[in-house]
């Protein structure tokens, strides 16, 4: 890594379950940390520049002047819970079939849908084609290229819910059944090749953009796994599992609770999602107050030996992969007099592990067992916690020194465009089982499962 840059984009809850981000704000703070490292490194020592992006969120923008229409609705966000659920029930094993997803709020036409049936004049502008909707990379590309384009890569378009992964093309019942115009999707090509040029204001000198792919998939790619038998989690707000499943979406099977989405490298992959993972632990620090930072939090976790029986059940978002259980609420179950804030905070970390446990083994239900999990993103700092996931699998983890796992994958996709060789030896620690959670895993899932049969406010 030659240079780097972070700025923190504000998120928005302006009723429970609603997430929402600035339009302008995404674009704004990626302009600024672009610019910093351009000019650390010199813009002419760039040869081109690649995205990677948080995938389902979804905005509406003016097609002409670039303003957008409303906010850009977070991928967390479940104001589309109830339209996913009908989709479900009137269309579900075709969406299934054709996209490779399970309807959900989690994925972009609902949100879409929702943004032109609910912001002042969306509808009208949307039938005039005087708007463009799209992924986070789709409103970065418009933004970079000024207007320019109107494209996005498989592995966004796999994450719509509007894409025929089997066919490979924008479906047009998909878009009739989730209210959403064809006409205002992107153009879709592969996550390598050429997106366009930055405009020449921006940096100084226009810069081709060579590679676009979806935060997953591009770490997929970065942790250089091409065929089955190996995962990646990336543990960020989030925890998400992929694992790839040949060339050929014609073919691939789905295992029950997963789903299937493109790869970068042109094939297809299995997904499974923990819906909230670091955000559980931003919840412990900023409404508990256990601590005040993610790694003081691990620290205090690890201070203890055991949880002593707390359990948590982290469906601060519902339960994603592979429950799909949108009503779920979290819990914190086991607690005595005795209980310490050490043994909240170590739950906390062992239901993020537990949860990953969950989806490997659905991922090894189709016949093919992960031999090791290879993981990247912001909770991989805590030793412990990777220490837990070894622990709760009974394999080894992975966790490579280069941790911006997410950019090495796009930055070697554009390399292969622009016809650079990487010379990249990455060095890794390896976490391997040294005790077994067992016990604590089936008293964990007993629990979750008492959990899900509560009724909620929605009952």
């Amino acid at each position: 890594m030659v240079a780097s840059a972070q700025r923190s984009v504000e998120s928005s809850f302006p009723q429970p379950g609603w997430v929402e981000q600035n339009p302008l704000d995404l674009w704004r703070t990626q302009l600024d940390v672009a610019r910093d490292v351009v000019a650390r490194v010199g813009v002419d020592e760039i040869c081109a520049v690649a995205i990677a992006n948080q995938r389902e969120t979804s905005l509406l923008w003016h097609r002409e002047s670039l303003e957008p229409l409303g906010p850009a609705i977070v991928w967390q966000c479940r104001r589309t819970a109830t339209a996913a659920a009908e989709l479900g029930r009137s269309h579900g094993a075709e969406i299934r079939r054709r996209t490779g997803l399970k309807p959900d709020a989690y994925f972009s036409g609902p949100k879409c849908a929702w943004l032109l049936e609910h912001v002042a004049d969306a509808r009208v502008l949307a039938e005039q084609d005087a708007l463009a909707c799209g992924t986070v990379d789709s409103w970065l590309l418009a933004n970079l290229t000024a207007g320019a384009v109107h494209v996005t890569d498989a592995t966004n378009a796999s994450r719509t819910m509007l894409w025929n992964l089997r066919e490979q093309r924008w479906d047009d019942e998909l878009c009739s059944w989730q209210g959403v115009p064809m006409a205002m999707l992107p153009e879709v090509r592969a996550s390598a090749g050429e997106f366009g040029a930055t405009a020449p204001a921006l940096f100084g000198r226009a810069l081709p953009i060579l590679a676009v792919a979806g935060d997953q998939q591009a770490a997929l790619y970065g942790h250089g796994v091409h065929s089955p038998g190996i995962a990646k989690c990336t543990y960020g707000t989030g925890a998400f599992l992929l694992s790839h499943a040949g060339a050929d979406a014609r073919s691939a099977s789905i295992p029950d609770g997963l789903l299937l989405t493109a790869a970068a490298d042109g094939g297809v992959a299995y997904e499974g999602g923990v819906l909230t993972a670091g955000s559980v632990v931003q919840w412990l620090g900023d409404e508990l107050r256990l601590a005040p930072t993610a790694p003081e939090i691990s620290q205090l976790a690890a201070s203890t030996e055991h949880s002593a029986g707390v359990m948590m059940i982290p469906a601060l978002a519902g339960l994603g992969s592979p429950h799909w259980d949108a009503d779920a609420r979290g819990a914190i179950l086991g607690l005595t007099r005795a209980t310490s804030r050490a043994q909240i905070a170590r739950a906390a970390l062992e239901s993020v592990a537990f949860r990953v446990r969950e989806i490997v083994e659905a991922m090894e239900s189709g016949g093919t067992r992960i031999g090791e999990l290879r993981v990247d993103g912001g909770m991989t700092s805590s030793d412990l916690l990777m220490q837990i996931q070894a622990n709760v699998l009974q394999r080894p983890i992975i966790r490579p020194a280069m941790q911006e796992t997410t950019a090495l994958g796009v930055a070697h996709l554009a390399m292969e465009v622009a016809g650079l060789q990487p010379a990249i030896e990455p060095e890794e620690q390896r976490f391997v089982p040294d005790a077994e959670l067992e016990s604590e895993f089936q008293r964990w899932s007993t629990a979750r499962r008492a959990v899900q049969s509560l009724p909620t406010e929605r009952d």
